[in-house]
């Protein structure tokens, strides 16, 4: 370590946010630029070197934090790049969209503020892109082997980089007119920008990767077709079956399902559209679901101008700080946090009828109501407890004209006919079944990502996507040299 005493004479500082007032106004992210260098020199001194860096278990990619901390102290930016993107394809999007189970993991958190990794991270990434560390690394010679990813979310896309960078070559094949999955359409801009997810992508075709956009395998494409032409395929759809609310008055218009209402609004952000039509302006919107997708909307319906947000959460309130009995360190806790979203929601007072931060936890729907035209403009809640069971004589009203469902996602996509047409087996959750090598019933087919795991964090995401690259070129050679993080049975650390 640079400082041996740095973790006792440095407190936590993170990169500064812009003033609510001013960051609602617009779509850029939502830090303060250039905030992030002057702090992070002094905040990677406050790592321990400990040990037994419980961080590198914390995180999926297993990603070697003590040390780039030591070197980011030591302002050897790119020494620190080399050791950051030798476990993490795309550090830039992880530090701007993960919630940093490293840090839950950090030992230093467990009777003080942790270091602030996640930061440290996306300093380096930024830094080796403005220092130019990261140039394209097309391969040396090709294998002559062919293969096709199907998805181009970050579990596909860490899956093609590495693909090709082992000298296969790979085409990704995207449903949608642009590269990018939920990074490009369903995560709003101001929590990362596209320019990253641009300046990617870039790399990837100048080492040699193709993308075919606005090509549905299933519809466009005949999956066993596509098969036949390729020496392997990579199943990297996601999970994008969205749940449903099955309660009295779901057919009323105004109500939309999350990933419905977020991609039109980044389309606009896109100069796909003007305005979109599920615009939240003027509106009373009732966002239901506490996740993540949950404070997209929240924070996307702010920016758009609504009347009022309010958002439902079926959980109780967490506590402010971990329960060491229930979910001991190094686990990752659930804890309040506030999220930019909820942040400005707060400042903004969006939510008359909820908490501070727009949010009602331990809150169930019970009907929507509308008016003469079938039109919603109500919904009626109920707090519930601690088994998530009605609380009688708790019931009560809120406006709501524009309702976002933010349920989370079951599995696959079945409506497309890939599933059909390559005769994949399903496990019992709904999610593509594999064995331990990633392989699916099908030879030559393998599956990763959120579509056999399930829906996760974006850095298991990546981790899928490296592991799955292992397997395919071990399929395809015989070996591999390529790096496999996790296994398809490996899980977060849990009680």
């Amino acid at each position: 370590m640079a400082d041996p005493k740095g973790f006792m004479t440095t407190p936590r500082q993170e990169w500064a946010r812009r003033p609510v007032e001013e960051r609602v106004r617009d779509w850029d992210e939502v830090y303060v630029p250039g905030a992030l260098l002057p702090i992070i020199s002094k905040q990677a001194d406050r790592c321990m070197d400990c040990g037994v860096p419980f961080c590198h278990e914390a995180c999926p990619l297993g990603n070697l934090i003590p040390e780039w901390n030591d070197l980011v102290a030591r302002e050897d930016w790119r020494a620190a790049s080399d050791r950051l993107h030798a476990t993490n394809n795309f550090p830039e999007f992880t530090g701007r969209l993960c919630p940093a189970p490293c840090e839950a993991g950090c030992v230093l958190a467990i009777n003080q503020p942790a270091v602030t990794i996640k930061n440290v991270e996306c300093a380096i990434a930024d830094r080796a892109w403005e220092e130019g560390f990261v140039p394209a690394r097309p391969p040396e010679r090709l294998s002559g082997k062919t293969v096709a990813v199907i998805g181009s979310g970050p579990t596909g896309l860490a899956a093609a980089q590495q693909l090709t960078r082992a000298g296969h070559t790979v085409a990704v094949y995207e449903k949608d007119d642009r590269i990018g999955g939920l990074m490009r359409y369903g995560i709003p801009s101001f929590k990362m920008e596209r320019r990253h997810l641009e300046r990617r992508l870039g790399q990837m075709r100048a080492e040699g990767t193709r993308f075919r956009t606005s090509t549905s395998v299933g519809r466009d494409v005949d999956a066993a077709e596509l098969r036949t032409r390729f020496d392997a395929v990579v199943l990297a759809t996601g999970a994008t079956a969205w749940r449903e609310l099955p309660v009295p008055g779901r057919e009323l218009q105004g109500i939309h399902q999350a990933m419905r209402y977020l991609p039109l609004s980044n389309r606009v952000g896109e100069g796909d559209l003007a305005v979109s039509p599920l615009s939240a302006a003027g509106r009373h919107v009732v966002i239901v679901g506490g996740g993540d997708t949950g404070a997209d909307c929240l924070g996307t319906a702010v920016r758009e101008g609504a009347a009022s947000v309010t958002q439902l959460d079926i959980y109780a309130q967490p506590e402010a700080a971990r329960d060491e009995y229930a979910e001991p360190w190094p686990t990752y806790p659930k804890i309040y946090r506030l999220s930019p979203a909820h942040e400005e929601a707060g400042e903004l007072r969006t939510a008359p009828a909820a908490h501070a931060d727009a949010r009602v936890f331990a809150a169930s729907t019970l009907r929507f109501s509308g008016d003469e035209g079938g039109h919603v403009r109500a919904l009626e809640l109920v707090e519930v407890d601690e088994r998530r069971q009605p609380v009688p004589g708790t019931e009560r009203t809120i406006p709501a004209d524009m309702v976002l469902l933010a349920l989370g996602f079951s599995g696959p996509d079945r409506e497309d006919g890939l599933v059909e047409q390559l005769g994949l087996v399903l496990d019992q959750r709904g999610t593509i079944a594999r064995d331990i090598g990633f392989a699916t019933n099908v030879p030559g087919v393998f599956a990763a990502g959120d579509a056999a795991r399930g829906q996760s964090l974006i850095v298991w995401a990546i981790a899928e996507g490296r592991a799955v690259a292992a397997a395919v070129d071990r399929y395809l050679t015989g070996s591999s040299q390529l790096p496999a993080p996790i296994s398809p049975g490996d899980k977060p650390m849990r009680v």
